[in-house]
């Protein structure tokens, strides 16, 4: 079927243009109002709570004597009011002034009820009092400026006492303040996260370890019910739905005017599914429960989980609860969505091919821009509706998947090539060729438990790094390093 007869028949379909109404899309308005590209909606319910404590002492020398507290917490004020938009999901719950040990043995009770603490070192003489609030057991970063004080040489040594959760920002550079709530913003959000797995497999054990640990938690949803939400959809939302794909796609390549309708329907259900569950993750069996012999969804799921991927949620391929997981704490620490994958390697170029056939448009996160897609059939099946993305090129990205609750694989890369040609057509459709930072080779030898992994946009070594050492979790880099 022809690109130019599959658009003059869908738009026959949606004739009339029907604008978006209101109370049709529970949470579209606030996934396309913008807003901070951290702040995931899937999260509305609660804002991450942050101690913020600036701690110093009266008799400090460093970095003068003559040192005002209230001057300078003035000075950090308006640093994090610059700070603003990527701090928006926050509240600072406890901000207080510390400058004594007693001051800080007296906060305790309202510091077990943060996600993390964030210690702003004003003046020398703080090693009394940080000891009071690691003994808290929080994840807790330091931001100490040059001259704040002399107590950064044994910072290192803190780290290394058993079950310390600090993490060190010894920098002039203000930004890292938002930096350091990085990681607690990642532990609320699973913490906060409900995952609904459309399935008829047991997951059990899975849920009840990621309850255990993250405070996750996973419903198991039936085939029925997806269709009871799917007849449930407006018939004019699904078509302006529709529409909006259609006016979005570069091309439509095999899929067929019905094929495509019945997807964007399909996408509003599983949105309204996430509203009435108070949700944040949708995955689907598709090449399992979704075949069952007496009952079937109405369309592939591909379509309404990219799209819940575009607007800050989760939407993941398979059933796939470990790529789900991952997928939670890589939006946690950057606000942007991961892309489901199944590897293939090219020693040649020291690099190795991402693909599979849900790609998501928004790689940027919600309130970035939307990349260049295609209609597309699923490549294995050659049916249903796909969103085939051209990702960029020049791009530095981060693959990750958490094994079980203690273990968190990764590599980074970059984006050298994002084939959307349809004379390449080999392997699934949204496909990159990432060139791997370190040894492609060991890389390979060392790849385990699968193929599945999740990819984020943007180098993110460090901020992983951060968020493995407060959840106690062992990050290890395949590509460097013999596993």
């Amino acid at each position: 079927m022809s690109e130019e007869i599959n658009r003059r028949e869908l738009l026959q379909i949606t004739a009339g243009g029907v604008a978006y109404f209101a109370g049709t899309s529970l949470f579209a308005a606030e996934a396309q109002s913008g807003g901070s590209r951290l702040v995931s909606p899937g999260c509305r319910r609660s804002k991450v709570k942050v101690a913020r404590l600036y701690v110093g002492t009266k008799g400090g020398l460093w970095p003068t004597p003559k040192l005002n507290f209230r001057d300078e917490m003035g000075v950090y004020q308006a640093q994090f009011a610059k700070l603003g938009g990527e701090l928006a999901d926050v509240d600072f719950a406890v901000d207080e002034l510390v400058t004594s040990a007693e001051q800080a043995a007296q906060l305790k009770g309202r510091l077990q009820g943060v996600d993390g603490i964030l210690v702003i070192h004003l003046s020398m003489g703080l090693g009394n009092i940080l000891t009071e609030i690691l003994s808290v057991g929080k994840p807790t970063a330091i931001f100490a400026l040059p001259y704040s004080g002399h107590e950064w040489v044994g910072f290192g040594s803190l780290q290394k006492q058993p079950g310390a959760k600090l993490e060190c920002f010894l920098t002039s550079d203000y930004s890292q303040l938002a930096v350091a709530i990085r990681p607690f913003r990642a532990i609320h959000h699973l913490r906060e996260a409900k995952i609904l797995n459309v399935t008829t497999r047991p997951f059990n054990d899975t849920a009840d370890q990621m309850k255990k640990k993250f405070g996750t938690e996973m419903k198991q949803v039936s085939l029925d019910e997806v269709i009871k939400a799917y007849k449930a959809v407006d018939d004019k939302a699904a078509e302006a739905e529709t529409e909006r794909w259609l006016k979005g796609a570069q091309a439509i390549v095999e899929p067929s005017p019905k094929e495509i309708a019945n997807a964007c329907r399909l996408a509003l259900a599983f949105e309204n599914m996430l509203a009435e569950e108070d949700a944040t993750v949708m995955t689907v069996d598709c090449y399992g429960t979704m075949w069952d012999k007496t009952i079937k969804l109405p369309a592939y799921p591909c379509t309404g989980l990219s799209r819940l991927n575009d607007m800050g949620f989760g939407g993941i391929c398979e059933s796939d609860l470990r790529c789900a997981m991952t997928h939670i704490i890589l939006q946690g620490l950057t606000g942007r969505p991961g892309f489901v994958s199944d590897p293939t390697v090219d020693e040649s170029s020291g690099s190795i091919i991402l693909a599979h056939c849900l790609g998501s448009r928004k790689m940027d996160g919600p309130a970035g821009p939307t990349a260049p897609y295609k209609f597309r059939t699923i490549m294995e099946r050659q049916e249903g509706v796909v969103p085939q993305v051209e990702m960029r090129v020049g791009q530095k990205v981060t693959q990750a998947i958490l094994i079980g609750t203690d273990l968190l694989l990764y590599f980074t890369g970059e984006i050298i090539a994002a084939p959307v040609k349809l004379e390449d057509d080999r392997g699934c459709r949204t496909k990159i060729t990432v060139k791997v930072d370190g040894d492609i080779t060991r890389l390979w030898q060392n790849w385990s438990n699968g193929l599945h992994r999740q990819t984020v946009y943007g180098n993110i070594r460090n901020d992983l790094q951060r968020f493995c050492h407060y959840t106690q979790i062992k990050l290890t880099d395949e590509a460097a390093a013999q596993v």
